[in-house]
């Protein structure tokens, strides 16, 4: 069988969508050696990345969510005459006709609207809003199975579309349990990032389902209400939203007690969760919950929202808290300085258990079940 991976979202600057893509390919590469496979690729990675036997390659530049995309991607397919299409994400041509499984990794967009969602003028934003609705709905009923990161999300894509659910396969994403701490003393960083100990970390995007405006709120009131001395390092790339992250910490009289840190590299991350008091995960909304696990395996506690999803991924692993009342919070927070070293180590030996349910090499197993049914 002919596969062809829509991998324009291979590399890390594409964050979790990257991290699953290139996951994705790197373990069904080890494991399958019936099919074929070519990658569309963006043309940076055309040289750096090396393929196996039976596995091509072609240049693709097309920008996501484009009109080249739309007009031309089918055409490229078409040449190609694949058996199977897998595209990462939902962004499937409306004119493409052939046969294709998507991954959709929540439906976050269809419940978050408005000013608060976009930095675009409302005509813009209300035109991009449809295009949104239209593709999504060509990639839900056009395809021949949907792969989902969890059960959370599938109920949330059969409850919308009312379509059946045999159609959607939830594989569970896996985490890079590789990466070590960089040679680096915790001094360095406090020196670097203006931080000190203790101090809580989030580590994540800053859009508005995040919810950080709250846990900002929160470590306002822990230090100054609670008698708590302790920062929040907050690790998010820089962009709009970041921007106006910094313009709540101002407004909110933070900037004593919250630094943002801008991008931070996988191995000073592994680091600042082993010094921090506890990572924060105060999302509304998610598909699955990527940065909890990378907390419990760089031996960290988490401090969650409570949502179905946290719950379905974290078990009873986490330390939950209404995400919709700062003070539940703050509470959380409170809790997770009061805890006792002996409790904090006993917390971060029983995580480690939950983590053998959750890898790349299962998920590629379960995509390639997937594949060959389809």
């Amino acid at each position: 069988m002919k596969i062809v991976i829509d991998a324009r979202l291979y590399g890390l600057e594409h964050a979790g969508l990257g991290r699953y893509v290139i996951n994705l390919i790197r373990e069904l590469e080890k494991i399958d050696k019936e099919n074929s496979y070519t990658l569309l690729l963006r043309k940076k990675y055309m040289s750096s990345k090396n393929l196996p036997k039976d596995w091509e390659k072609v240049a693709l530049d097309h920008r996501h969510y484009s009109l080249a995309e739309q007009i031309k991607l089918p055409k490229i397919l078409k040449e190609l005459q694949p058996d199977l299409v897998h595209f990462p994400h939902f962004n499937v041509p409306l004119l493409y006709r052939g046969k294709y499984v998507v991954t959709i990794h929540d439906i976050l967009m269809h419940k978050i609207k408005g000013k608060a969602a976009t930095t675009l003028p409302p005509y813009k934003y209300a035109l991009k809003r449809l295009g949104y609705k239209v593709i999504f709905k060509k990639a839900v009923h056009g395809s021949v199975k949907i792969l989902v990161p969890s059960a959370a999300a599938k109920k949330d894509i059969i409850d919308y579309y009312k379509i059946n659910e045999e159609k959607v396969i939830v594989t569970y994403e896996g985490f890079d349990q590789s990466i070590k701490p960089v040679d680096k003393t915790l001094k360095n960083l406090e020196i670097r990032f203006g931080i000190k100990t203790p101090f809580f970390l989030y580590v994540g995007n800053a859009y508005p389902h995040k919810n950080l405006r709250r846990l900002i709120e929160a470590t306002v009131f822990l230090n100054e209400n609670s008698g708590k001395d302790a920062m929040l390092a907050i690790c998010t790339p820089k962009n709009i939203f970041s921007e106006k992250l910094q313009n709540i910490i101002n407004e909110l009289n933070a900037p004593e007690y919250v630094k943002i840190l801008g991008f931070v590299p996988d191995e000073e991350v592994a680091l600042l969760h082993r010094a921090s008091a506890g990572f924060v995960y105060p999302s509304l909304l998610e598909g699955f919950g990527l940065q909890g696990l990378e907390a419990f395996s760089n031996g960290n506690i988490l401090l969650a929202s409570d949502i179905p999803v946290f719950r379905e991924v974290y078990g009873d692993k986490a330390i939950y808290f209404n995400p919709f009342d700062f003070s539940s919070i703050e509470n959380a927070m409170k809790l997770a300085l009061e805890i006792t070293p002996s409790k904090r180590q006993k917390m971060i030996s029983d995580s480690k258990s939950l983590l053998n349910k959750y890898s790349w090499s299962k998920l590629a197993q379960q995509t390639l079940e997937v594949y060959n049914s389809a």
